[in-house]
């Protein structure tokens, strides 16, 4: 007979079950943005089209009110499809990124059948013996290499789950994984230096060139870096010590059944001439993968080929069959549903928002409060609009194209460099991309993590506070100078 002690409901998993998962956090956002445009006034700017920048942008001092277009219960339910594809084109898409994310899942579940990725890691981890932490700072760097150089956001799916098994593996937890990805890529936008999708074309909106202010952003990004890395460092080593300090410690059995699948067998297991083969296509994929994205222009559909072709290709060398083949790309897809689900959520609420109109009217909001404060008063106050913009518009090339033509003149009556109106613009959607719930990079790498909302947030507010801390800091300085 079990004990009364055996049976009683754990704490923490009660805890958790009653904090909502990330659909209905997602979907009750998407309402309350229908209900703010019923409450509040629909306007716009006018816009011309910027040839530099390929779009429209909109001129500073020429918000006006429109007629309102209030969001009603069919507008609601339609946000999440229009998220997905929005013929209208109120907001990009997200089928793409969903359906890169359901063929990566199909790639892992091919290269997971042939048993090759549980072996290479199970030997990786055997030659990092007492050097595991060392990974963290490595990691981190590329990833933020790829942040600061070309925006690297959602790329960084197809990497979440390889190396969350690999931090499990060496005693760490999800959460260790999630963040050497995530806070790695993260400090690189926060810090971008030619990242064409947030230092260049906001540079370009507020008609300057990007390479001003660079000497900042350097400074920026390796302090931001720095930070990252030894919190990240600091708690993974904590986890190890005592897995109870985990913040998912009551999923570790749960995420160690989910992520190391295989690895026991893997342990005794031999890795064979053939499973070599695999890894090198397997590895090759992913440098190929950072190469056409880096110099070719490659984008989802690219990359989704990419992923859809190597599946195939470690099908026919793994001699897994037509069938077995076919299988396991399913199942690896059905894994990665959830997320795909969650990335056409987050951008249903831009949807509701665009669809209702005010997105220029919260922008308006906020230029009259910011307009005759001082230099410092101002840098400051811009970071924290940027940052609060930045939820309801995740996207680091569209918020630069909305806010930067509005802000970068009044930044000349305040007297601060419109540089550094840039810099603020970029480190604060930086930081706020590390947490928004509307930024499918976030809600899609924590699904695939299996790390729940809140309990990243436990996790990370104290490096958030850090980084808020030294960017302001840093750009009360460079005011004054």
């Amino acid at each position: 007979m079990p004990s009364e002690h055996d049976t009683a409901p754990d704490p923490e998993r009660v805890r958790a079950s009653r904090f909502p998962t990330a659909y209905t956090i997602l979907f009750l956002l998407i309402v309350l943005m229908a209900v703010l445009t019923w409450i509040m006034p629909a306007g716009q700017y006018d816009q011309v089209m910027d040839e530099a920048l390929g779009q429209e942008a909109p001129v500073p001092g020429t918000y006006h009110t429109v007629e309102p277009d209030p969001q009603g219960l069919l507008d609601v339910l339609m946000a999440p499809i229009a998220g997905f594809y929005d013929p209208a084109e109120y907001v990009a898409n997200a089928i793409d990124v969903s359906l890169f994310v359901l063929v990566i899942g199909g790639f892992l579940g091919v290269v997971n059948a042939t048993g090759a990725v549980s072996a290479g890691i199970e030997r990786a981890i055997g030659g990092l013996k007492g050097r595991e932490k060392w990974m963290i700072p490595a990691l981190m760097a590329l990833f933020a290499l790829g942040g600061t150089t070309y925006g690297m956001a959602e790329e960084t799916l197809a990497f979440y789950p390889l190396l969350i098994p690999v931090a499990i593996a060496a005693g760490y937890d999800a959460v260790t994984g999630v963040a050497i990805i995530m806070l790695g890529a993260g400090v690189g936008v926060l810090g971008s230096t030619i990242n064409p999708f947030s230092t260049a074309i906001a540079s370009d909106a507020a008609g300057i060139p990007f390479t001003r202010g660079m000497g900042l952003r350097l400074v920026i990004l390796a302090v931001s870096w720095l930070i990252a890395v030894v919190f990240v460092m600091r708690y993974a080593e904590r986890v190890r010590e005592a897995p109870d300090r985990s913040v998912v410690a009551e999923r570790k059995a749960e995420n160690e059944a989910h992520f190391l699948k295989g690895h026991e067998a893997a342990r005794e297991a031999v890795l064979s001439g053939r499973q070599k083969i695999v890894l090198i296509v397997f590895a090759l994929t992913f440098v190929v993968m950072i190469w056409g994205v880096s110099s070719q222009g490659w984008w989802m559909a690219e990359m989704s080929a990419l992923f859809l072709g190597s599946a195939i290709v470690v099908g026919i060398l793994g001699w897994m069959g037509e069938k077995k083949m076919t299988s396991a790309f399913v199942d690896g897809a059905r894994d990665l549903l959830g997320v795909a689900l969650v990335i056409g959520l987050a951008r249903g609420i831009v949807v509701i928002m665009d669809k209702g109109m005010i997105s220029a009217t919260i922008l308006h909001y906020f230029e009259d409060r910011i307009s005759g404060m001082s230099d410092i008063a101002y840098v400051n106050a811009l970071f924290w609009i940027e940052g609060l913009l930045s939820f309801v518009v995740p996207s680091t090339s569209g918020l630069a194209v909305l806010s930067m033509p509005i802000f970068a003149p009044l930044s000349d009556f305040a007297g601060v460099g419109r540089e550094l109106a840039v810099t603020a613009f970029q480190t604060a959607i930086g930081i706020t991309n590390l947490i928004a719930p509307t930024y499918a990079v976030v809600v899609g790498g924590l699904a695939i993590g299996r790390v729940p909302y809140e309990r990243w947030l436990v996790f990370i507010w104290p490096l958030l506070l850090l980084l808020v801390v030294f960017v302001s800091a840093a750009l009360s300085v460079a005011a004054l100078l």
